[in-house]
């Protein structure tokens, strides 16, 4: 009898042992497919971070080019509808679990882009603007926020790209399906985006 009690006991145990392994690693792997998560969100908060910028600044740009361009109104008034679709966009967290409307989003930074190219372009036939420190500034900084965005673009992907392969893979995938994790959309580039910007004089 006390035999029995003892295996009894011994396969209890074992079996305890088991499940508190099995849970522990359940809970490890679930903490780093959070993380990942996290990695996302901050990634992404990168990326607004550099787009804010870019959006700041453009109002600036505007004012200074307007003053030596007034011809060029076209190019200015395609900068500030584009700019205003882009303030019209409501960004929020769920946006990169939402396909269709982080494609909005980019669709919409991407027509601001190609805006400022054009208006940059416009704005180097002005020789009297070229030189002006106001304007070099403005246009450094844009140079530079667009720099900045293209950097914090490809570490989004990459971290995106980390994030999905993790929860994809066996036996993550079957965590992170079961505790509402999804795959998260990558930055791509816009069609034609290899051909520069056509500016006509």
């Amino acid at each position: 009898m006390n035999r029995t009690v003892v295996i009894v006991v011994a396969v209890l145990a074992g079996l305890g042992l088991i499940t508190l392994l099995f849970v522990g690693w359940g809970i490890s792997l679930y903490n780093r497919i959070v993380t990942a998560d996290e990695g996302v969100k901050s990634a992404w908060s990168q990326v607004e971070n550099q787009y804010q910028r870019r959006f700041d600044l453009i109002p600036n740009l505007v004012e200074t080019v307007k003053g030596f361009a007034n011809q060029e109104r076209e190019v200015l008034q395609t900068v500030t509808e584009a700019r205003a679709r882009v303030g019209q966009l409501t960004v929020t967290p769920g946006i990169l679990n939402d396909p269709n409307a982080f494609a909005n989003f980019q669709q919409a930074q991407d027509g601001l882009s190609s805006a400022l190219s054009r208006l940059l372009a416009v704005a180097e036939n002005y020789p009297t603007l070229r030189s002006n420190e106001n304007f070099l500034t403005l246009q450094s900084q844009l140079e530079g926020t667009e720099n900045r965005i293209s950097v914090e673009r490809r570490r989004f992907n990459e971290t995106v790209q980390s994030y999905n392969t993790m929860i994809r893979r066996f036996p993550a995938s079957f965590v992170s399906s079961m505790t509402g994790f999804a795959e998260k959309a990558y930055f791509v580039a816009t069609a034609g985006a290899e051909q520069p910007p056509k500016v006509t004089f």
